[in-house]
């Protein structure tokens, strides 16, 4: 599917290209006067986009479902999807909490044994009871030469 804004492109190049008239360029491309024609007027969000980044630097766990009620509650009259168009070009999103911290190495280096078959070593142990509830052990053994 074609964009109206490619279809402008193309007519406005058929125009300069091959002098054709807007009826003759519009009728090869087979696109309405009208659609070639249209010009957006789209409001200027300034102050919307300034006081949004403001929030979302603020809150940093909300979205734009959040901020756009926020805003709302702040006296703008703004609609949800232009929250979001905005909140998308300023590439703003959710920040994600970090997840749980594991240990990146060894925290020593292991002990070397010194005779034959002396390790330590710890043995971890899990079952589930019969209502459905888990437990697990540890237990610490040293075999002995």
């Amino acid at each position: 599917m074609v964009t109206s804004a490619a279809h402008r492109a193309a007519a406005t190049h058929l125009q300069s290209a091959y002098a054709m008239s807007e009826r003759r360029a519009c009728r090869v491309l087979g696109v309405h006067r009208t659609s070639v024609r249209y010009q957006a007027t789209r409001p200027d969000d300034g102050v919307l986009q300034d006081r949004l980044k403001v929030l979302a630097q603020e809150r940093r766990r909300s979205g734009y479902r959040r901020l756009h009620v926020m805003l709302r509650r702040e006296g703008h009259a703004v609609n949800k999807k232009r929250v979001e168009r905005i909140y998308r070009e300023e590439k703003l999103t959710v920040r994600r909490r970090g997840g749980r911290k594991r240990a990146m190495d060894t925290r020593r280096p292991l002990e070397i044994p010194l005779v034959a078959n002396q390790r330590w070593s710890l043995d971890f142990v899990s079952d589930q009871m019969t209502d459905g509830r888990r437990f697990r052990t540890d237990c610490d053994r040293q075999l002995h030469p």
